[in-house]
């Protein structure tokens, strides 16, 4: 029997045996997090992030200290 298998029997027993309710909700919720997608993004918001991918690539980004840098800045002339 190999690995998987075995970890699959092991918890199928452990379920079968056990009385603890907070334990079972919880197995529960992880098993239908995992059959479900977490995010459904519609072909516009897949587009954008594939742009977003293509330029960071090409270099084409602010960082985060320079962004904060530029706010600072902007804040002081106010």
């Amino acid at each position: 029997m190999d690995i998987s298998a075995q970890i699959k029997d092991s918890l199928i027993s452990r379920i079968k045996n056990s009385d603890n309710l907070n334990f079972l909700k919880a197995l529960q919720t992880i098993f239908d997090a995992s059959e479900e997608s977490l995010y459904e993004l519609s072909a516009e918001q897949q587009k954008s992030i594939q742009t977003g991918r293509e330029q960071i690539k090409k270099g084409h980004f602010h960082t985060n200290e320079s962004v904060l840098s530029e706010m600072r800045e902007w804040l002081s002339k106010k």
